[in-house]
Order: C-alpha cells, then sequence, then structure tokens
C-alpha cells in the first residue's frame, strides 16, 4: 500500500468531542507522529524552546500528560527525576517499552495518585488542552507541588486555536470566524511525510488559563509566545507562522 499523500491542516470545528476517547483513538498514529526525528515542531524548535523555561533539575519533576514519554525521556537525559502520567493506556505501554526505568502511571490529571507536595516541578507539554477539566488538572498541579515549586506548561496559542489564515502566502489574513472568548472544540487533521494524524483539543481563551492558574494559588513568573524561527521553516506556507504565535509557554510559581 502507497504512502497517503501530504495534505496541509485542515480544521473542523466540533459541537462535542471527548478528548481522552480521541487520544485513544489515535494513539497508533500518534507514536508513528512523535518518534519520527525532525517530524514535527517537537524536534525542529519546540522542546528546546520549552526547556529553556524550566529551572535546573531538583528533587522530583511530573510531567502532566506525558504521552508516550518522549519530553519525559529527555527530561530524565537533563538528569530530572520524572515521573509521568497519562490517562492513555496504549501510549503509556509504549513508554514502558522505549524506558522500562521510567515511572509511568495511568491516571486522570485530576485525581492523581500522589501525596501533597510531592514534587517540586510539574510540567504540562502540549496536554492541557487535552484535558477535559482545566480547572481540575491545574488544581491538582498545585497540591502535588511544594511550596515554592514551579509549573511549567506548553498549549496551542488560544489565538492560533481561535481562527485560521485564508491562504498560503506570508502576509495571509488570520481571521477569527466565531469567538475566540468561547471555548470550543476542534479537529486539525493533516498528512505530513506520509504519516496521517488528527488532533482534537479544545479551545479556551487566554483568560481561563489565567483564571485557573490564579485560582489555585499560582502566580505567573514567565510569559512567552516564541516566534517559528528560520531553521524550522520546512515549506514557505510556515512564514505565516512568523508573524503570530503557534504556542504559549508559562512558568508559574506556587505561593
Amino acid at each position: 500500500m502507497s504512502e497517503p499523500q501530504d495534505r496541509p491542516l485542515e480544521r473542523t470545528r466540533l459541537e462535542s468531542a471527548d478528548l481522552g476517547a480521541a487520544w485513544e483513538r489515535n494513539a497508533e498514529s500518534w507514536l508513528a507522529w512523535a518518534r519520527t526525528p525532525g517530524h514535527d515542531s517537537y524536534w525542529l524548535f519546540h522542546r528546546d524552546l520549552f526547556l529553556q523555561l524550566l529551572p535546573p533539575p531538583g528533587r522530583r519533576t511530573l510531567d502532566l500528560g506525558c504521552g508516550e514519554g518522549r519530553l519525559s525521556r529527555d527530561l530524565k537525559a537533563l538528569g530530572h527525576d520524572v515521573v509521568g502520567v497519562d490517562a492513555a493506556e496504549t501510549l503509556l505501554a509504549a513508554g514502558r517499552t522505549a524506558d522500562p526505568a521510567l515511572q509511568l502511571h495511568v491516571a486522570d490529571a485530576t485525581t492523581l495518585p500522589f501525596g501533597d507536595a510531592s514534587f517540586d516541578l510539574v510540567v504540562a507539554f502540549m496536554s492541557l488542552q487535552d484535558m477535559e477539566d482545566l480547572r481540575g488538572a491545574v488544581r491538582e498541579a498545585a497540591r502535588v507541588l511544594e511550596r515554592g515549586g514551579r509549573f511549567c506548561l506548553a498549549i496551542v496559542h488560544p489565538f492560533n486555536s481561535a481562527g485560521r489564515f485564508q491562504g498560503d502566502e506570508p502576509t495571509s489574513h488570520f481571521v477569527v470566524e466565531g469567538s475566540h472568548l468561547a471555548e470550543s472544540y476542534y479537529a486539525d487533521s493533516l498528512v505530513r511525510g506520509g504519516l496521517e494524524m488528527e488532533f482534537v483539543s479544545a479551545h479556551r481563551p487566554l483568560e481561563a488559563y489565567a483564571e485557573a492558574l490564579a485560582d489555585a494559588g499560582f502566580l505567573v513568573e514567565r510569559l512567552r509566545e516564541p516566534s517559528l524561527p528560520d531553521h524550522a521553516i520546512q515549506r514557505p506556507r510556515g512564514r505565516r507562522w512568523q508573524r503570530l504565535p503557534l504556542f504559549l509557554h508559562v512558568r508559574a510559581l506556587k505561593r
């Protein structure tokens, strides 16, 4: 069977979605996608920019929504004592195979199997937009963090998930057809390098994340909107994203 032809990202707005079921359904596709070096933004630039936000390795690090564990493995290589949690059993099984020494647990982000103040760092790399109960997940992150610990997160930038470009040119207009302020669901599907993937996520305005952090007792220390570096542009249409942020990075302190 021949490989599918590359297809640019297509976004579909959804009236409802089961975010957890979507990740389990797309698990095998994600394993191929995530584990092809140089294939996606993680390898090209996103991981390295996110790591700049993190404090040095400390007592214990929780990777919240770790998936198949690629960030957990990289954090371990940098000296972190890492524990990972995710609700997708297929992805965790693959993570255990990749590194049997890693501590990986099947768990809901709103009911973590750890005691209070068990960690001094929690990271949520590209996972919070795929969790149904954002506020519950942030409250649990605060509970398992010690006072003075950090919560570092990366998400699809809310401006990105609210709209879309009208064309492929670097100067294409970016249009929000619905509401940036209203929460909603969407599915992004694409084929790149012969690999097909669907991402099902929740769009939330920036205020939703800021209020969840504040209500859980966090103080935002850093907020970054990383631009797409030249070396990460693989196709001409990528230059559109040098005008608008793909992602949002936040480092917050537990008071």
